[in-house]
């Protein structure tokens, strides 16, 4: 979800939008990076501001969904397309549709990006001054699709992997890996589409910030083999049996992750495949799946990363350093031994139930005398751009 940074309250967000619409002021829009190729809009200026427009002549009301606010009415004009102008928006990716006489509508001048259980619609706010996830003019490492079999699953799954600039000129070079993975309603693509990690990356590395390495990002959902198919939208959020139905999946992931997909990667890639070369980050539901899988299996893995996620097979508890995850964090000299780095970060302006847990967390860390990294994204929410700059922030403490 995305919150706009210039709005306090609902009523006051509708009011700045019906009087900005009526205006459509020239400025400097210009089509967003987000569009199709050749889409006029949705158009961005140098503030924020976005311009949509849809056709739509024989419907009687048009609205904007945007996710993270209230719908907006837009206004028809005369050549049948109905059009609005925002205020100005906070940096980063918005999901939004049309809703044309109550039907949720996705707008053909926008690619589709898959979040919320659904293809969606999106625009891109540019971060005025920040060119660390922009594509910049330096070498390029390469994403590439793979289908591996899983036995856990029975069935054949998918994932990203990114390869560093050079992979395919330095074939003696072996790179270490991180797996990284999604949130919940999303799936592998988003670090990718969304998140921009290629970029990131490849802008980290020309820097001298980051080691080269590989970055695997795989489906998040999973269930054993001869299990139904989990019930979609399934229990509420924060319910027992929505944890439940959580531990259950993340419990089939985390062997699917440890017996096919590591062996998988590691014989077909020039991987480093050992625990000191190997790393695992996730946002929101991939932060809680890694923190379950990371210290399960500390004989695989030495750095962990948990954004705007970690903890939360917790719930509203604090951490028994004793018991929880198996009692990895019980003993705090041999937990520093083993893993390099524990990673935590979260959005200043998350939702507070969200956040609470997360900071819970580290003050648990701190009382236990576990070494970690606590990172807070200034402005942000539940966000693409808290993730960006988790990444940005993670990766170059990596494989030091």
């Amino acid at each position: 979800m995305k919150r706009f940074g210039i709005i306090l309250f609902a009523g006051l967000w509708c009011a700045l939008f019906a009087g900005l619409c009526c205006a459509q002021e020239a400025g400097d829009f210009q089509p967003a990076t987000t569009n199709v190729w050749g889409a006029e809009y949705p158009r961005v200026d140098r503030t924020g501001r976005v311009q949509l427009r849809v056709k739509a002549p024989d419907a009687t009301k048009v609205r904007v969904n945007f996710w993270s606010g209230p719908k907006v009415e837009m206004v028809k004009q005369a050549d049948g397309f109905w059009t609005l102008t925002t205020p100005p928006l906070v940096p980063g990716l918005h999901y939004y549709n049309f809703v044309v006489d109550g039907a949720d509508v996705s707008d053909t001048g926008s690619h589709a990006f898959f979040g919320g259980g659904k293809h969606a619609s999106a625009v891109e706010v540019p971060e005025p001054g920040s060119t660390y996830y922009a594509i910049q003019d330096v070498p390029h490492g390469q994403v590439r699709e793979i289908w591996y079999y899983s036995k856990v699953t029975g069935s054949w799954r998918h994932a990203l992997v990114y390869l560093p600039p050079n992979y395919d000129t330095q074939t003696k070079m072996r790179y270490p890996v991180l797996y990284l993975q999604h949130g919940g309603g999303e799936d592998e693509t988003g670090w990718i589409r969304q998140g921009r990690a290629n970029f990131i990356l490849d802008n980290l590395v020309a820097a001298g910030k980051c080691k080269p390495m590989i970055i695997v990002m795989a489906y998040g959902y999973a269930r054993r083999a001869g299990q139904a198919t989990p019930a979609v939208p399934g229990p509420p959020a924060g319910s027992p049996d929505r944890l439940k139905a959580m531990q259950e999946m993340t419990s089939a992931f985390e062997d699917d992750v440890t017996q096919a997909l590591i062996p998988y990667i590691d014989k077909t890639f020039r991987t480093m495949p050992d625990r000191d070369h190997r790393a695992m980050a996730g946002l929101s539901m991939g932060g809680m799946q890694t923190f379950q899988i990371t210290l399960n299996h500390l004989d695989l893995f030495s750095y962990i990363g948990g954004f705007s996620g970690a903890g939360g097979m917790l719930g509203d508890r604090k951490l028994d350093p004793k018991t929880d995850y198996h009692g990895a964090f019980a003993d705090p000299a041999a937990f520093a031994k083993k893993v390099h780095l524990l990673w935590v970060g979260v959005g200043t302006v998350e939702p507070e139930r969200m956040r609470a847990g997360i900071q819970r967390l580290h003050t648990s860390l701190l009382e236990a005398k576990i070494q970690h990294v606590f990172y807070e994204s200034p402005g942000t929410d539940h966000e693409w751009q808290t993730w960006r700059r988790d990444l940005k922030d993670f990766a170059p403490r990596l494989f030091q």
